[in-house]
């Protein structure tokens, strides 16, 4: 689908996982829409080609769950381009499923935390430490209708997509009279590579529970998460928006 919409010419813009799946695709449209997008993900490979495909975009090799790359990331487009309008937050990692707890190994948990909520929590810091000096900002992240419901068998994932909505309820708070917004989107299953390494009863389960019966799209997550981050969004701030086909509505 293309966009011809301009709402983010002259804007700089953060996107972490940004070189595969709902990452990718979001920071697409927000190139698309006139952003200069910084893809930041942990794989080089997959980095170097999802720069090929963008008309204005940078990639940085940045490890979310390296507080100090982070910060590094963030630096470094701050001195490439003297200022940070937004960050959409979408690198994560499911880590153990179709687990029981009781199975799940406590590494495996600690990696899952690292990835998924610590690393929210050093995106969220750092951008913010750029935003709060020039008034204005933009940050989303993404949790989870697990992080509200519970998944059967992924605990981990479950219980870190929880602290995320915790810490943009509480961030978005602190920020409310900043100019910066901090958000979330609460998806349910939607249909990506991350999604197909899942098992498929996995899938299933999470599809029954959707009243629309399907998974969501990457178009669909797209529209949303740029409308949030827009100029348009700017009356909502420590929410967490919902993306479910109808699961969730709280």
């Amino acid at each position: 689908m293309s966009h011809n919409f301009s709402r983010f010419n002259n804007q700089v813009a953060v996107v972490t996982g940004g070189a595969d799946g709902i990452g990718k695709a979001v920071a697409k449209r927000l190139s698309d829409e006139g952003a200069k997008v910084y893809l930041f993900d942990s794989d080089q490979n997959l980095l170097d080609k999802a720069e090929e495909e963008f008309v204005q975009s940078s990639k940085v090799h940045v490890d979310v769950a390296d507080d100090d790359s982070v910060m590094q990331g963030i630096q470094k487009v701050v001195d490439n381009e003297g200022k940070l309008d937004v960050v959409v937050h979408c690198a994560g990692i499911v880590g153990p499923n179709a687990t029981k707890i009781t199975e799940v190994d406590v590494e495996d948990f600690d990696e899952v935390y690292r990835v998924n909520l610590r690393g929210s929590f050093s995106v969220t810091k750092y951008a913010l430490q750029k935003m709060e000096e020039q008034g204005s900002g933009r940050i989303l992240l993404f949790a989870s209708i697990a992080g509200k419901e519970g998944n059967a068998g992924m605990t981990a994932y479950s219980a870190t997509k929880a602290g995320v909505i915790g810490l943009v309820k509480s961030a978005g708070k602190d920020y409310a009279e900043s100019g910066i917004t901090i958000n979330a989107i609460a998806p349910a299953v939607i249909r990506t590579a991350m999604v197909e390494g899942l098992d498929q009863w996995q899938v299933d389960y999470m599809t029954d529970k959707i009243p629309m019966k399907r998974c969501g799209t990457l178009d669909e997550v797209t529209a949303l998460a740029c409308w949030i981050v827009s100029d348009e969004g700017s009356f909502n701030t420590a929410s967490v928006f919902d993306l479910s086909g109808g699961r969730a509505t709280y």
